[in-house]
């Protein structure tokens, strides 16, 4: 059974007040002494205060522009039985604070960062169930498709834990991992980054005994600057290794030896083809893949050549921790697509039947060229359309990234290419003035807003059409859906 940590919680306490100190480096309890609060604790943990309620642990975050303290008195009304607070805080509101534990008994915690201490305390939850057989996935693209295969898998076997969708940064893997519980036997859990030394903090928060990068591609290159230091990054999956723990590697990236020289631990490399593991791959288009392992065919829902990587390192991974070719047959063979992740709609009115790839979670130079190769290899009686909007975070490499993303469209047989957002349209003129504008003969759409861009292409698509949406996840490309289910709210649809 896999629980994803929306069930009940009940009042089991997670962290008493003396675990937290021990947890939690240069915590000092506030108003309170030891002795009469030893026992106290939290029941669940949030840094929202809107999602408190009775027993919770409040740890109020402070970025550039908000600061969670402000909202310290909202989450004691609202039943936090523990606050983190940071120092700094403790000259100026130690007042405020003391007045609320004094009327409603909130065991407050001074600490040196509120982030930092969560973490901690995350770290030190983890470590109550070392009998956890704890998993670790990250990578450039593919790690949620992957995480959600493998804890399939696992399920089959063991009573597994994951996190919920993609919560899997500095915050969301720790407040995932208060999710495990003294049933649970695996914790499947994918690792992301948007700064640098991110995953190293919430690998130590983990301490994966088995770990799988999927790929090392350029998301996020704006913030680190290299692929070289993209792959530095993803390495550090496998930084609190020790010689029990191996990790997996695509044997077909180029970093791939770089990922594999690690001091403790062992990595295997894992590909189709080329690997052991899946020794056959038909590709039935946009119904997945049926594959061959250990003489079984196996049915893959997922289409994408990505997407067959992903099993490859999913089969490794599981056959390498026990699991037999039925059980991960029967893992594999129950996963479909994540929602907005070569989501395959079938959207049909008494005007037309549209195919809709909806690809529009996220976007990266590698996952938007991928993308376009899948669709550019479809077999399809009607014509193909290409929406795509823009990729963002790239840094530097945004110019290039969209350039080439443009050309490749243009390339791949489409039959209209509808451009969304000041990146892509700007990488079209750029390359439009140098080659020559619509050579192959694509219709080019440029859309002004979202609302234009959701009538022109509901008045464009034709019965028997396929079409892409592919872009960013802060240009909510999904907007257009209603205009293609019937036209209803075209009128209403707004920008963002």
């Amino acid at each position: 059974m896999i629980r994803t940590g929306q069930e009940n919680t009940s009042c089991r306490v997670l962290l008493n007040t003396r675990q937290i100190l021990e947890a939690v480096d240069g915590g000092e309890l506030l108003f309170h002494s030891i002795s009469g609060t030893a026992e106290k604790g939290f029941s669940s943990v949030t840094t929202d205060s809107r999602k408190v309620s009775a027993g919770s642990l409040f740890v109020p975050l402070m970025g550039e522009f908000q600061d969670g303290h402000k909202y310290v008195a909202e989450a004691a009304a609202a039943g936090a039985s523990v606050i983190f607070v940071d120092k700094s805080h403790v000259s100026s509101c130690g007042r405020e604070f003391r007045e609320i534990s004094g009327n409603r008994g909130t065991v407050f915690v001074a600490v040196n960062n509120t982030l930092s201490a969560l973490q901690q305390a995350a770290g030190f939850y983890v470590s109550l169930f070392p009998d956890l057989l704890k998993v670790a996935v990250t990578g450039s693209s593919g790690k949620t498709t992957a995480k959600e295969m493998l804890a399939a898998v696992f399920s089959r076997k063991f009573n597994t834990v994951k996190n919920e969708g993609n919560l899997n940064s500095e915050t969301g893997l720790p407040l995932s991992v208060f999710n495990i519980r003294p049933e649970h036997q695996a914790g499947v859990f994918e690792l992301g980054m948007n700064r640098r030394n991110e995953i190293a903090e919430t690998a130590r928060v983990l301490r994966p005994k088995l770990g799988l990068v999927t790929n090392i591609g350029s998301a996020h290159i704006g913030i680190l600057g290299s692929r070289r230091a993209i792959a530095e990054e993803k390495k550090n999956i496998f930084s609190f290794f020790d010689d029990t723990c191996t990790g997996f590697v695509p044997s077909s990236d180029d970093f791939a030896s770089f990922l594999a020289d690690i001091p403790s631990g062992k990595v295997l490399f894992y590909g189709y083809p080329g690997k052991p593991g899946i020794t056959e791959a038909e590709d039935l288009g946009l119904e997945g893949f049926r594959i061959k392992y250990e003489g079984l065919d196996i049915f893959l829902h997922l289409p994408g050549r990505y997407n067959l990587q992903n099993a490859a390192g999913v089969v490794a991974l599981a056959s390498y921790a026990g699991f037999s070719p039925a059980e991960i047959k029967a893992g594999l063979e129950s996963v479909r697509a994540l929602p907005g992740r070569t989501e395959i709609l079938d959207i049909s009115d008494d005007r037309r039947r549209l195919t809709v790839i909806k690809d529009c979670y996220n976007a990266n130079p590698d996952s938007m060229i991928h993308v376009l190769d899948f669709c550019a290899g479809l077999p399809r009686s009607g014509r193909l359309v290409f929406v795509l909007g823009s990729m963002l975070e790239l840094g530097k490499e945004s110019e290039s990234a969209h350039r080439q993303a443009v050309e490749k469209a243009f390339s791949a047989g489409a039959d209209a290419v509808f451009l969304f957002g000041e990146e892509m349209v700007s990488a079209w003129e750029k390359s439009a003035e140098e080659n020559g504008r619509n050579k192959s003969g694509t219709a080019v759409f440029i859309p002004e807003d979202i609302g234009e861009l959701s009538r022109k292409l509901s008045d464009f698509l034709k019965d028997g059409d396929t079409v892409l949406l592919k872009a960013s996840r802060g240009m909510a490309l999904e907007r257009v859906l209603p205009a293609l289910r019937g036209g209803e709210n075209i009128q209403g649809v707004q920008d963002v």
